[in-house]
Parts: C-alpha cells; structure tokens; sequence
C-alpha cells in the first residue's frame, strides 16, 4: 500500500518549492495589444505581432537582412564619428554619452551605408537605428546620408533609406541643423539625373529628419502605425489650444491626407521596393548586334 502514498519531503521545517521557474526572455509583452506572446514566434514573424500586427522597432543590422539579399551587404564610411565640435557638456559629456552608446549598440554612429542588392538589383542602402541616441541626427548622420546620395550616384544605383528618428541632435547646435540643408541638397542632385530614391519611415520619425530627407523621397513608404511627424502631438497640443484626431500622425493618417505614398508591411517591405526600382529604373538592354 505504501506505493499509492506520496512521499513528503525529508526537509525538516522547509515546504517543498512547487513553482515551475520559466527562463527569462522566452516571453515578451506587445506594447500595442498588451498580450504576452512568445519570443521566437515575434521574431519568425519578422519582429512583428502575431496577434495584433504591431511592428516592433528593429535595429539597422535587423533592418538590413530584412531588406537586404542575404550577404549581399558592403558597409562603407562605417568608421565616421563625432569629434563633439561644441565640447557640449550637461549631466553626462558629449563624448561619455556618444562612447555610451557606441557601446551598448555596437555602432559608430545612428545611420549605416551600404552597397546591397535586392533580389539581385545593386542599391545602396542609408538605414537608421533609433536605439543610437534614439537615431538623433548630428554631422556624421548627415554627412554619412550625403555620402550615400554620392554613392547612388556615381553608381548610377537607386537609394533606399530607412529614417528612424527622434530629430536633430541639439548637443551639436548648429552642426547639426545644417544636415538639414546638405542632405537635400544630396536628394536634389539625384532627381537632376533621375535616379530613384526610396524613403521608409520606420517608428518613429520626427523632427529634422521629417522635414529633410526622410520626406524628400520619389516614392515615400511607412511601415503600419508608424508615428511620424515634426513635433510631438503633445507640443501640437499645446500649440494650438485644440485636440488633435484620433491616429494623429500615423502613418495611415499620412496616407489619407496625402503626406505618403503608401503603407507596407515589413514582410512585404522587400518585394514592394523591388518593384517600385523595376518600374521607375528598369534595366536598360543593349540593342542587339546586326
């Protein structure tokens, strides 16, 4: 009979410990629908909710497979930085703060160019990363942005970029504000040539880098309920002493007003870009000999 007991635990004065221990990181709350979901289905999904579509933001290195033909991607001017030219100093210096993120992210700067292709078609590629000093645009972003246009345009290749970001970077003043002006002088140069630039808005995009580059593209996408705008709606708010609308400056209130071409789900993001190239940049084929 005593094998139909169950046997208590010989720890004397201690409860047996029946909590199920689950390893940290295997879950992860939506920050739209608030469901817990399991990690490693968000990231088969392409970091994307399964329950409610919300787009996760993503690093520029996540960003670039996604996009990118695997393997296919060549960094240039990786190695640009700051020499902090105001010596701006607040809580946290410049340098400590910038070395800081360096760290953490594992980048030099908030932009990454490449030369790429897309499913074979050689691009080259200027993508954002929001987790570098939440993708604030100081000199080397806009000088890094203007370097790419260069590239597109002595390869005579289409630009894609991917803008996420929080605005200017005030800690460079001036500098800073000027990367405004060059990098649409870039974009200028290439609509004189017709060659092809594609803008993503990734969330967010905000402040100098809405009204510069971001919004200068022939064709502007926007992932699903990107936040995108210059100032905060808070500010806007304030501003103007009214309330805003429901899905203010979402991308898919952009898209009814008319401020973009289009709304693209980032699985779909790849194919999308490769036919807009197609159709604006075919490849022209030789005639052929007599």
């Amino acid at each position: 009979m005593a094998w139909f007991k169950r046997k208590k635990d010989v720890t004397k004065g201690e409860k047996a410990d029946k909590t199920v221990k689950i390893p940290e990181g295997l879950w992860l709350k939506c920050d739209s629908c608030k469901e817990i979901v399991y990690r490693k289905e968000i990231e088969k999904n392409l970091k994307v909710c399964p329950k409610c579509n919300y787009h996760f933001r993503i690093s520029a290195r996540e960003r670039i497979q996604f996009i990118a033909d695997e393997g296919s991607f060549v960094e240039f001017d990786g190695d640009l930085t700051s020499n902090d030219p105001l010596k701006f100093n607040d809580k946290v210096s410049f340098m400590d703060r910038l070395n800081d993120n360096r760290a953490r992210t594992g980048l030099n700067e908030a932009i990454i160019n490449g030369n790429a292709t897309i499913k074979t078609r050689p691009v080259v590629l200027s993508i954002m990363d929001f987790s570098f000093w939440g993708g604030s645009m100081g000199s080397v972003v806009g000088e890094k942005f203007a370097r790419a246009a260069e590239a597109a345009f002595d390869q005579r290749a289409p630009l894609v970029s991917v803008a996420a970001s929080g605005g200017a970077r005030m800690q460079e003043g001036m500098f800073s504000l000027m990367q405004m002006a060059k990098s649409s002088a870039a974009i200028a140069r290439l609509k004189d040539t017709d060659i092809l630039y594609i803008s993503i808005l990734a969330d967010p995009t905000f402040g100098g880098v809405t009204a510069s580059f971001a919004m200068l593209g022939d064709v502007i996408i926007a992932e699903p309920r990107a936040l995108i705008g210059f100032a905060g709606p808070r500010v806007i708010e304030q501003t103007i002493k009214q309330q805003l609308p429901e899905d203010f400056q979402r991308a898919e209130f952009l898209l009814e007003h008319g401020m973009i071409d289009m709304v693209v789900e980032r699985k779909d993001l790849k194919d999308t870009v490769y036919k807009i190239i197609e159709q604006f940049m075919p490849i022209q084929k030789e005639p052929a000999k007599a």
